[in-house]
């Protein structure tokens, strides 16, 4: 299956496309029922199951699963929210299949130790109210046995949020055809738990109707530059990472260290004449270029074998390092602009946005991508329509970092990570990270590919070392994770 993420509309358009192409509506439901039956019989033997239906096509859904259940030998029953005369559609052909008990929701003294959270699906707009909303409120302490069909009830499948903050939690949520925002975005991810992807009919077709431009990050998105045989260290490009003064040097290093593990077939850190003994002394493999303010940078860039910088991790905030990255910029090589890179702009982003080009990567945590674009987070859905709308005034591609990192190209291509551990929140794993982007972008990868490449390595090595990991550990796990994808490549 590919890595496409479908918005509600372009849900609903697939959909259509299905019923266009002869697959109506009420085989989807069929199908969506059974999968999730399908899937709850695969992780829980049979016991006292409660299926919690609401008023429209998610409890038509919840309606198949207590059937496919019950036929199965399980003591299932549903509570629904609605009067059961009062369904329509294919919700009201799966209540009459439906033999078994059917209750109020919340109006049973029975005791389940499994419940099917049928009540809304994505395009729920408005807040849980009564006796679906006090059983979200209690969700937590039970999410273990619940399973969501769709995503729990009270989050929106776009904005991957809660519209008051509540809402079911699950140990696993069942989608059909395509994962939404909301199983990958925070907050709505912490959410869902387990979301795994039925096929229930849908043709594949039906994506190059409507095209979409938001993607799971995987390999799926990019391929590795593998080295070739006859190929050598300087047809795999030269990264310089710009380091700042002697106390403060440890940054650069990190970043250029990724920048080698990545595959820069070689590596120079431009250091201040003060910082040139204490990074010589820490480099091996590393060359180091000494080079005087903003001019002596303009003047080592000169030389176009330099295709690619890093600039920002440990360069100090101020006038400096704003001419620096102009420099750098003016170069004509691919530039990653990270940390103080960009909160040096803060009182006057356009100034930077000025300078950018499309073989730009800026790589903000949330704080640094507010001083930058200062409205684009409160103005967006979501945190992927504020890394779009941030590319887009840019002109370049934006990695807006988190557990959710996404990143999106200026033309609005977009790619959601979602296998990055929480282990990654330690000093430095964000230098590493720009390291990794900036060798990739020597290497020739284009800023996007770049980018996302990179986001997605800088996981799995963090998923690969596990517990105790600290930055430095991060370039040392990537060949592992390499050899890895070249196994499944």
């Amino acid at each position: 299956m590919t890595s496409e993420v479908l918005t509600l509309d372009e849900m609903y358009a697939a959909d259509r496309y299905a019923a266009a192409h002869g697959t109506p509506s009420f085989a989807l439901m069929e199908q969506a029922g059974l999968s999730v039956a399908n899937e709850i019989c695969k992780r829980w033997t049979p016991r006292p199951c409660a299926v919690l239906c609401g008023p429209g096509n998610n409890g038509g859904d919840g309606f198949v699963v207590a059937h496919h259940l019950n036929a199965r030998g399980w003591d299932v029953w549903v509570e629904s929210l609605a009067d059961v005369a009062s369904l329509k559609g294919d919700a009201a052909l799966m209540a009459r299949r439906w033999s078994g008990e059917t209750i109020a929701l919340d109006g049973s003294d029975r005791v389940a130790e499994l419940f099917v959270d049928a009540l809304f699906g994505a395009g729920l707009s408005r807040p849980l109210e009564g006796a679906a909303r006090r059983l979200a409120l209690n969700s937590p302490a039970d999410k273990h046995r619940i399973v969501a069909i769709d995503v729990p009830s009270g989050i929106h499948g776009d904005t991957a949020r809660a519209f008051d903050g509540v809402a079911f939690h699950a140990a696993l949520t069942v989608t059909f055809f395509r994962k939404k925002p909301a199983h990958l975005l925070l907050p709505a991810r912490e959410f869902c738990g387990e979301v795994v992807v039925a096929d229930i009919g849908i043709p594949d077709a039906a994506l190059d109707e409507i095209k979409p431009t938001l993607f799971e990050n995987g390999p799926a998105l990019w391929r590795y530059p593998w080295p070739k045989a006859a190929g050598h260290k300087y047809a795999r490009g030269h990264c310089v990472v710009v380091s700042g003064p002697a106390h403060a040097t440890g940054a650069a290093r990190l970043a250029a260290r990724g920048a080698l593990r990545v595959g820069a077939g070689l590596v120079s850190v431009a250091s201040p004449p003060d910082a040139v003994p204490v990074n010589a002394a820490a480099l091996t493999a590393i060359m180091v270029k000494p080079f005087a303010g903003a001019a002596g940078l303009a003047d080592l860039l000169k030389d176009k074998r330099f295709n690619a910088v890093v600039i920002g991790p440990g360069c100090g905030v101020g006038r400096a390092t704003k001419d620096l990255v102009a420099a750098a910029l003016e170069s004509g090589a691919s530039v990653v602009l990270d940390a103080d890179a960009l909160t040096s702009f803060q009182d006057e982003p356009q100034a930077l946005i000025g300078l950018l080009h499309e073989n730009a990567v800026l790589t903000p945590h949330q704080g640094e991508f507010k001083r930058i674009f200062p409205k684009t987070l409160a103005a967006s859905r979501n945190k992927a329509e504020a890394a779009r709308a941030a590319a887009a005034a840019a002109g370049c591609t934006v990695l807006l970092k988190g557990a959710d990192t996404v990143i999106s190209s200026p033309g609005g291509r977009a790619a959601i990570n979602s296998n990055a551990p929480a282990a990654l929140a330690t000093a430095g794993s964000g230098d590493v990270l720009a390291g990794f982007i900036g060798g990739l972008m020597a290497q020739g990868l284009e800023a996007f590919d770049a980018a996302a490449m990179a986001a997605w390595l800088h996981g799995e090595a963090a998923n690969m070392f596990g517990t105790g990991l600290i930055a430095e550990d991060l370039p040392e796990q990537l060949p592992a994770v390499l050899r890895a994808l070249e196994d499944n490549d």
